[in-house]
């Protein structure tokens, strides 16, 4: 592991926003970065970040953060690397403005998370994607670079079927997804759609678990080929909880596995030596509860500081083979946690410096 000896000047691009406010509370003390620039739209450019910004954390806001202007997503940061809670529409143009400009780009975006070139990155999975940022460099013409982390409920049902592909092959899943609402950002859906409510079909959200899904799982079965040939069909719904990604998964395996044989592999699964060193990685990737009825968003979306997956509620499929319960902290391992841990990766690789 390369060792750090300063600390690395970063940026949030998208600062004001629900991830955007995560990126800043992840990094406001972090061993190995330090915040020097955040960035927003024209409307919040030119005013201090604690006036911009309507701060919807639990956590205090730093006054060093606070006091720091907010600059506008358009114009050059003084940063090495920048994290990029945009939305999808402005992230397509703006990444690569800075990556152009040899800076680190770690996008929570979906705007390149597809793009032949661009790492989708769970380090515990698929790690040696990170290869792929020679030849992004060498055909884009690029100094800098950009890597991407999943989708946030794509993120947890990879997590969980991962360790499944590994042991056993995993040839195909249905996911039906219960989303929290801080996944819609702030203000996001009116209280009146919500409240004792459930709303179908997130525009774009099913196709985002089936395609990513298949990207990772791909890198993770042989190294740098493709997509993984496993079929994955997703329905997603939002729920009126406010942190965490419920997901109900089953799944059909390539090779018979017993219950036991199933849990041990989620017990047993774990990134690399490197990967377990990084500051931000959890000690166990995915933790199964045994206990009835879990997991639940509000007993256990904080288990190991939210950057696991939580799994439970294993049975027998009568369609497939084994069903079971995932979730995950949607704000903290599906988005803004997640691009840190690429960022550690990289730095960790000697590749941001």
């Amino acid at each position: 592991m390369a060792a750090v000896t300063e600390k690395i000047p970063v940026g949030v691009l998208g600062a004001t926003g629900t991830v955007g406010q995560r990126f800043v509370e992840r990094l406001t003390g972090h061993p190995w970065f330090v915040i020097t620039a955040l960035a927003a739209s024209e409307r919040s450019a030119g005013r201090p970040y604690g006036e911009a910004a309507r701060w919807r954390l639990p956590s205090r806001l730093p006054d060093e953060i606070a006091s720091l202007k907010v600059r506008s997503v358009g114009e050059e940061l003084p940063c090495r690397a920048v994290f990029s809670a945009l939305d999808a529409a402005i992230a397509r143009d703006v990444e690569p403005f800075f990556a152009r400009s040899g800076v680190f780009v770690f996008s929570n975006a979906s705007a390149h998370r597809m793009d032949d070139d661009v790492p989708l990155l769970i380090p515990e999975i698929n790690p040696d994607s990170l290869r792929l940022l020679e030849r992004q460099r060498e055909h884009r013409g690029w100094s800098g670079a950009l890597v991407t982390n999943a989708n946030c409920s794509a993120m947890f049902v990879t997590m969980a079927l991962a360790p499944l592909e590994s042991a056993f092959g995993v040839e195909k899943a249905f996911v039906s997804t219960m989303q929290a609402v801080s996944g819609a950002g702030y203000p996001g859906v009116a209280s009146l759609d919500i409240l004792g409510n459930v709303i179908p079909d997130i525009p774009g959200e099913a196709e985002k678990i089936e395609r990513e899904v298949a990207k990772i799982l791909g890198g993770a079965r042989d190294g740098l080929a493709g997509p993984a040939p496993i079929v994955v069909s997703a329905m997603t719904n939002r729920v009126a909880v406010e942190d965490g990604h419920t997901e109900s998964i089953s799944v059909g395996l390539a090779r018979r596995a017993s219950a036991e044989e199933v849990e041990a592999a989620w017990g047993d699964f774990r990134g690399s030596e490197e990967v377990s060193r990084l500051p931000s990685a959890p000690a166990r990737p995915v933790v199964y509860l045994r206990e009835p009825g879990r997991p639940q968003p509000r007993r256990d979306v904080d288990v190991e500081k939210g950057m696991c997956t939580v799994v439970g509620g294993l049975k027998t499929c009568p369609l497939l083979d084994w069903k079971f319960t995932v979730l995950g902290h949607n704000t903290v391992r599906g988005a803004a946690g997640a691009s840190i841990l690429n960022a550690e990766l990289a730095v960790a690789r000697g590749m941001l410096k």
